[in-house]
């Protein structure tokens, strides 16, 4: 949980109610209750989105972008981030939770997928134009998207005029250090003209702990075919690719591997390009 997720959760534990949640009102009542801890300054809160919660009577799901410098220990650092909320007439809470599943609401609501999103370079199968587009975020090292996200791959791009499927890297690193360097390598290939590359990206063996670059590139190479050197994973270009798709997932709040979106929506089945009927 972030520093700032933190600070609005105990806030909000301790006071849950306002008069008229409003989005105006909101971003009122958290600019007062964030912004009145001594550690935050600058603090700038918006409502990005609001929506309906499904099968859940009068509850909205709203996400709010904040910016605030915060001050830890003797050093200051500029954040920014959204975060979900949910509120119903009077009253706000972080989070709300299913007592007989045990899921927290908030993994169901998302930002809608921008079309600047959806870039030729995250093209990875099938035509700009298509009739549905798939945005699929992964680890290639996360044990369910070894099987899944290649076999999903493998379908849609059979029907090129149906899907557009878009890719975008999101190693995980605190729980697979390995998937940085390999997704780098991953997108060396693919600026070398390499674009298939990507699933083979998941047939390497790897060990998901392993931070050596050296062994992992020459993993890499042995599986794909390359030749490529640590240096190639370095380049400004990879780079640029890298943090693209890290900033991509952050604004469309990606945690967690794999996450797909289906024409603009968060799609928690992973299930709806199987729905549809293709030529």
């Amino acid at each position: 949980m972030s520093l700032m997720s933190k600070l609005s959760a105990t806030i909000l534990l301790s006071s849950l109610s306002l008069f008229g949640a409003t989005n105006a009102e909101v971003t009122s009542f958290l600019q007062k209750q964030i912004g009145g801890n001594k550690n935050v300054s600058d603090l700038k809160i918006t409502v990005s989105s609001r929506a309906a919660v499904k099968d859940l009577k009068g509850w909205d799901s709203v996400i709010v972008n904040l910016t605030a410098r915060v001050k830890q220990g003797k050093t200051e650092r500029d954040i920014e981030q959204q975060m979900i909320y949910f509120v119903h007439g009077d009253y706000i809470t972080k989070e709300l939770n299913n007592v007989k599943t045990g899921r927290a609401l908030s993994t169901t609501v998302s930002p809608k997928f921008k079309a600047e999103f959806y870039t030729k370079e995250n093209l990875v199968y099938g035509n700009a134009n298509a009739k549905h587009k798939v945005a699929i975020f992964s680890d290639p090292l996360c044990p369910f998207c070894r099987k899944f996200v290649p076999e999903s791959i493998n379908y849609m791009k059979k029907y090129p005029n149906d899907f557009a499927v878009y890719y975008y890297h999101f190693p995980l690193p605190a729980l697979h250090p390995a998937a940085i360097a390999l997704t780098k390598a991953a997108i060396a290939a693919e600026q070398k003209g390499l674009k298939g590359k990507i699933l083979d990206m998941y047939k390497v063996e790897i060990n998901a702990r392993e931070t050596d670059e050296k062994k992992i590139v020459a993993a890499f190479n042995k599986t794909v075919g390359t030749s490529l050197t640590v240096a190639d994973i370095h380049t400004p270009a990879v780079e640029k690719q890298f943090k693209h798709d890290k900033s991509v997932a952050s604004k469309v709040m990606v945690q967690g591997t794999p996450t797909m979106f289906f024409d603009g929506e968060k799609d928690g089945s992973k299930n709806k390009f199987k729905e549809v009927k293709v030529k």
